[in-house]
């Protein structure tokens, strides 16, 4: 979009469509103060006051009362958008936002598209790319851990790790390229083991940002989790302790769960996705065929399996070799079920439990964290990759890197080594949008809701 684009005014609710005790209508641009002040009667005009400064008044329209409101006035650039912006609180009837927003768009302002205020945000420097997809995150977030990364790239501990390892690129780059421009004088500004040593070094930092995205996509994005069993195992027992609700119906009639029952539950900040599946078994009811074809798309998308087996079913070999075909080993956890009948029972089990006296949960529990979350050791204060936009452009970068030390350890031209840095350094600058394309930004903020 061209320049032009950002230098109108915008106008959308910001808080979400409903009635609610307050609605807030946001508006951004050159015009935002001033197209306010029309509609607005207060003690003074907004077009006069102070910055961060808030109003109580009456939006009205040929004298007639819209609505009385408290109007946050805030002047750029020390905004959001970093430009001129007004907030205005109203009751939270959805007639009466629409009925402001109405007036505002008749007084050449227009309706935000989505993501535009914090489009805005990232074009005028007031966040980089990295922090402008955690607003998403921190909007969307659904456990104490991922709100908690979700304000860390906010904040910028992404950012400013990325933007270490720019500067470590940058430097030597520099390096390299001093020397192609005295070629003729054959001056050597850097030594290429010092070279190589700080192209490791770069490489080494890389490899333990990419080594935080399997936990840092746990935090994000939560777990998903397939109970699969044969018939009456107790799967949906299980699933209604854990969730201490009776959401899943229970009986002793094989192949009454047909179809896939989702819900999620929280475990020490962690997101699970728990899928009570049909019991996987050769059936001619065509219901239920159709249950345990979903049954095995859910094992294939799981990034856990709880293979339930009980005191009496076990774990059969057929079911097991299935499993195996569908998800990897590592994924499956054996839990066999209703230990309250027979405590002693010899099997390969990862763990024992009664989903009717609640034995063992706990334990389970702390296991499914545990194989969720790995040996990670990472703490609130260390910079996370989540996102896979960012993870595939750490990949980038560390395979030209990897070019431009064989291109040096090899005694190549200085031209060879300059190409692969630069490009390493600007797969890095595409993680915080110094190098960005138009189409990866509109893909990016479309993602977002209007009037964010």
């Amino acid at each position: 979009m061209d320049k032009l684009f950002y230098e109108d005014t915008i106008v959308a609710l910001a808080t979400p469509a409903g009635t609610g005790a307050i609605s807030v209508v946001r508006v951004s641009g050159p015009q935002a103060i001033s197209s306010v002040d029309i509609f607005f009667k207060g003690k003074s005009k907004l077009i006069d006051a102070k910055s961060h400064t808030i109003h109580y008044g009456n939006i009205e329209s040929n004298n007639e009362l819209v609505d009385d409101v408290l109007v946050s006035v805030f002047r750029g650039p020390n905004t959001y958008t970093g430009e001129d912006s007004v907030e205005i609180s109203t009751h939270g009837n959805p007639l009466i936002a629409q009925k402001i927003i109405g007036l505002l768009l008749s007084d050449n302002v227009r309706t935000a598209e989505p993501g535009e205020f914090t489009r805005r945000a990232f074009l005028n420097n007031r966040l980089d790319l990295s922090q402008a997809e955690a607003v998403v995150d921190v909007i969307s977030a659904r456990t104490d851990a991922s709100l908690r990364g979700s304000r860390n790239q906010l904040d910028g501990l992404l950012s400013r790790k990325v933007n270490e390892l720019r500067e470590m690129l940058i430097n030597a780059s520099s390096f390299v390229e001093l020397e192609l421009d005295f070629a003729e004088e054959d001056l050597e500004f850097i030594e290429k083991e010092k070279l190589v040593k700080d192209i490791d070094r770069i490489i080494a930092e890389i490899d333990n940002l990419l080594a935080t995205y399997f936990f840092g996509k746990v935090i994000r994005d939560g777990v998903n989790v397939a109970l699969v069993g044969q018939p009456n195992v107790g799967k949906s027992s299980l699933l209604n302790y854990i969730l201490k609700e009776s959401r899943a119906i229970v009986s002793h009639i094989p192949g009454t769960t047909r179809d896939i029952i989702r819900e999620e539950v929280s475990i020490d900040g962690i997101l699970f996705r728990l899928y009570d599946t049909a019991g996987i078994r050769a059936s001619v009811d065509e219901i239920e065929k159709e249950g345990v074809i979903r049954s095995r798309d859910a094992v294939r998308n799981a990034d856990l399996v709880l293979f339930i087996g009980d005191v009496d079913v076990l774990f059969s070999d057929e079911l097991s070799n299935e499993l195996l075909e569908l998800s990897k080993q590592e994924k499956i956890l054996k839990v066999l079920n209703k230990i309250d009948l027979i405590h002693h029972v010899e099997t390969e089990a990862d763990i024992n439990l009664s989903a009717k006296t609640g034995e063992g949960i706990e334990s389970l529990l702390n296991l499914m964290k545990e194989r969720a979350l790995g040996s990670s050791t990472y703490s609130e204060k260390t910079a996370i990759v989540s996102n896979l936009r960012h993870f595939n452009c750490l990949k980038i970068a560390k395979e030209n890197l990897l070019n431009a030390k064989k291109s040096t350890e090899d005694k190549m031209s200085g031209e060879f080594i300059s190409v692969d840095l630069r490009s390493a350094e600007g797969s890095l600058a595409e993680i915080i949008g110094e190098v960005t394309s138009e189409d990866i930004l509109n893909n990016i903020f479309s993602k977002f809701c209007i009037g964010k």
